[in-house]
C-alpha cells in the first residue's frame, strides 16, 4: 500500500503543472473566458520561453493575459487580440510562429541540419576514392628517395 501511495505522488509530480490563471483574472462570461484560454495558450511567455502564458507564473505572463481578457471584454475578435499582441512583441511572442520571410531560418533549420549530416555520413562512409593510394612523388623526392635507398644498401 505504501508503495502504491509513492508511486501515486510521483505520478502527480509528473503531470503537468496547472494553469498559472488566478482567480481574480477569470472572465466571468463562460465564452469569452473559453476564448482567453484558447489566446493565451498560444501565447509565448517571454520570460520563460518555453511555456505559454497561461502556464506561467511570471508578472509579465499576467499581465499579458489581463490584456488579452481586456481586448476581449472590448470586443476585440481573437484574430484582433492576436494582431494586437504580435504588433507589440513581434512573431516571437507566438508558439506557432507564422512561416514568412522573418522565420523562414527558423522553419528551415531543422531540414538543413538533418540534410547536412546526412550529407557528412554519406561522405564520411563513402571515405577516400582509393584507399591507402599515395600521391605520386615528384622528381625531387624520387632522387632523394633514391639516394636513401643506395646509403641503406652500402
Amino acid at each position: 500500500m505504501r508503495r502504491l501511495l509513492l508511486a501515486l505522488a510521483f505520478l502527480a509530480l509528473a503531470l503537468p503543472a496547472a494553469h498559472a490563471v488566478q482567480p481574480d483574472e477569470v472572465l466571468k462570461d463562460p465564452v469569452l473566458e473559453q476564448r482567453a484560454r484558447a489566446i493565451s495558450s498560444g501565447l509565448r511567455c517571454l520570460v520563460c520561453q518555453n511555456q505559454s502564458i497561461d502556464d506561467s507564473n511570471a508578472p509579465l505572463a499576467r499581465d499579458l493575459r489581463l490584456l488579452v481578457r481586456e481586448r476581449l471584454t472590448a470586443g476585440d475578435s481573437d484574430k484582433a487580440v492576436l494582431d494586437f499582441v504580435v504588433a507589440r512583441y513581434g512573431d516571437f511572442v507566438l508558439l506557432r510562429p507564422p512561416f514568412n520571410a522573418h522565420t523562414v531560418l527558423l522553419w528551415s533549420a531543422p531540414f538543413l541540419i538533418l540534410l547536412g549530416g546526412a550529407a557528412f555520413a554519406w561522405r564520411r562512409r563513402r571515405g577516400p576514392a582509393t584507399p591507402g593510394a599515395a600521391a605520386p612523388l615528384t622528381a625531387e623526392e624520387q632522387r632523394r628517395l633514391e639516394g636513401l635507398l643506395r646509403e641503406k644498401q652500402d
